[in-house]
Parts: C-alpha cells; structure tokens; sequence
C-alpha cells in the first residue's frame, strides 16, 4: 500500500516539477495555441503540449515502481512483461501522433487511423479485450470475433471521447484524475497493485497537471495528453471489466464491473453520444469540431470554466455513485441508472441553456 503513495506522489512530484520548464520552452518556441477560432473559447495564446509531461511522468513513476518481485510463477512474469511491453509500444504511437498535432496538425483520418492501428494491437497482440457482457442483458460470453470488435469499438469511442471533452480549462485532466483514482481504489481493493500503480500514477500525473491547467490555464494538454490519457483509462477499464471474480470479495463481487467503468466514464460517454447524435442529424462529419457540446452550453449559460467542471466533477462523482446500486439490482437495470444519470444531467444543460436565453432576452427588452 505504502509503494502506491509513492507511485502517485512521484508521478504528481515530476508534474509540479517539470511543468513550468516546459511552459517557458513552449513559449520560446511558439508553440501555442491562438484563440483564431469561434469556437475557441480561450482569450490568450496558452502552450498546447502539456501531454508531454502527463506521458513522462505517468510511465516514469509505473516504472520506477513496477514491483516484478510480487509475481511468483513464471508464467505471471512473462504476462506481465508481455503486456508491459505493448503498452509502451502502443503509448509511443499515440504519444507522436498526438505531438504531431499539437504542433502541425493532423488530420482525423490519420487520427482515426492510428487509433485503429493501436486498438487493433491492443486487442489482437496484447489480448486486451472484452471477452463478455458479464450479465448485461443476460449475455455472458460472447464469440471471439465479437470480443475483437466490441473491444475495438470500445477503445476507438472511449479515446475520442477523452479527446473530445478536452475543451475546457481543467476538464478532461479533472474527469481522467477521477476515473484513474476510482480504478485504482477498485484495483486495491481487488489486490492487484500492478494495475493499481498504472491508475495512481495516471491520477498522480493529472493531479499535477490541473494545477497549472485548471481555469485561468497556463498550459493545454494537446492531443498528446489526452490521447494517452484515453489510452491508459480504455486499458484500465478492460482490465477492470475482465478480471477474475474469484479474486475479488464479496461486496466487489456484486458490483457489475462494465456498469461501474460506464459510470466512471459518464460524462466523455454521454457528452460524445450526444454529440455525434447532433452531428449525424445535421449531416456534419462527427469529427467536425463545433461549440456545442455539454461543457459549452453551460459555459454559455454563463458559469465560470471553474463552475462549469465542479458541476460536471460532481456528475460524474455521484454517477459513479449510483454504479453501486448494482449490489442490489441486476446488471441491466443498474446500467439503465447509470444511464438515467447521463440523460439527466442532459436535460439538467439543456433547461439551465434555455433559462439563460429567457432571461437574457427578458434582459434585452427590460
């Protein structure tokens, strides 16, 4: 227990370290974003490669932490390595791919491309995949090939996701901090402290980083921080999803693992729902970038970018919550109230919007 206070420290440690070094080089080296569009809502030219040291610091503390010696057999050894290995691998792909676009830009298809290229080893070479709706509408296992595509599918969605809430001040850093730490207290609580070093020096990381990219930010993410962030949360959740009843006790076993990661991710899932529904309805590219997601329309009903989060930080807390009725429902209902949960807070947006253009138009006739 003691080793996972330091995982998280030493990763926060190398953040609040290294952060305001790499903010005075980005300046230095123009590499910035401009507010030069409508729909950027920020006023002043912010660095934009904060994921450079979310990724360091993350895999730097997993692996001066990485405790080889709690694996007894050699077969445990060799997973562990194996899966070690293509998470380095597939992070690396991201991570360029990410800083690529944080300083000249990519395009979506090539996006979506290594996604695709890094799911696809994900699933195939590294097995990280989900085998079962684990009593999700009755199904338990499902066929090999629907486990490749139902994996595949869950990492490309939960990465744009991650990706695509990164439009306020503090919000996909604080919405990663809170799905990495609650993952990491079901790991401990699940006895394995490998996964749960991975969770705390994610959250450690982010924790760091929110100081300097909570509202006013001094520093932005970029793709390179939040494709990685939603990297290492779809390989967490998968994991989580996945592992063996048998090692978990009583309480935990009656919490539906896939209703407790839907809810830990409630609000990248629902935001991005939502928004490709609009997308699609309109005939936009889902991938077209818009003010109209979630965080933007309560920011328009005139929060703060500290307020807008807060709210949305205790969305996802209580959300996270309701996972818990699982203990006393069955796998399907407690899913719907995890989904009730999202379509509540989207008509929670939606009424305040419309309250603030009443009275702002009673305002303008006054």
């Amino acid at each position: 227990m003691a080793v996972l206070v330091l995982v998280f420290l030493t990763a926060f440690a190398v953040v609040l370290y290294a952060t305001p070094a790499l903010i005075k080089v980005a300046v230095l080296k123009r590499l910035i974003d401009l507010p030069t569009e409508d729909r950027k809502i920020h006023k002043r030219a912010v660095p934009t490669i904060g994921g450079i040291i979310i990724y360091a610091a993350t895999l730097f503390s997993f692996s001066l932490w990485y405790n080889i010696d709690e694996l007894k057999e050699w077969s445990q050894i060799y997973e562990s390595v194996k899966e070690f290995k293509i998470l380095v691998a597939t992070s690396l792909v991201l991570f360029f791919v990410g800083v690529k676009d944080d300083i000249i830009g990519t395009s979506p298809v090539k996006k979506l491309f290594a996604n695709i290229l890094v799911g696809l080893i994900l699933v195939l070479m590294g097995d990280i995949r989900i085998t079962g709706l684990h009593g999700i509408f009755g199904v338990e296992d499902i066929p090999v090939w629907g486990s490749v595509f139902l994996s595949l599918f869950t990492y490309i969605v939960v990465v744009n996701a991650m990706n695509l809430i990164d439009g306020v001040d503090g919000l996909a850093a604080g919405v990663g901090f809170i799905a990495s730490s609650v993952f990491g207290i079901w790991f401990v609580f699940a006895n394995d402290y490998t996964l749960a070093s991975l969770s705390f020096s994610l959250s450690g990381a982010l924790l760091g980083f929110l100081i300097f990219n909570f509202s006013p930010a001094k520093i932005f993410m970029g793709d390179s921080g939040s494709l990685i962030i939603g990297m290492f949360i779809c390989v967490l959740s998968i994991k989580l999803i996945e592992f063996p009843l048998d090692r978990l006790d009583n309480f935990w076993v009656h919490i539906s693992k896939p209703v407790f990661v839907v809810a830990a991710l409630s609000y990248p899932l629902t935001d991005t729902l939502r928004i490709f529904i609009i997308r699609a309805a309109k005939g936009q590219s889902p991938f077209a970038a818009d003010r109209n997601h979630l965080h933007h329309k309560l920011l328009d009903c005139g929060y703060s970018h500290i307020k807008t989060v807060i709210i949305i930080y205790i969305s996802s807390m209580l959300t996270i919550a309701a996972s818990l009725l699982s203990y006393f429902l069955n796998p399907s209902l407690a899913l719907f109230a995890v989904i009730g949960c999202g379509v509540l807070f989207i008509l929670f947006v939606h009424l305040s919007y419309k309250n603030s253009l009443k009275n702002k138009q009673e305002s303008s006739n006054a």
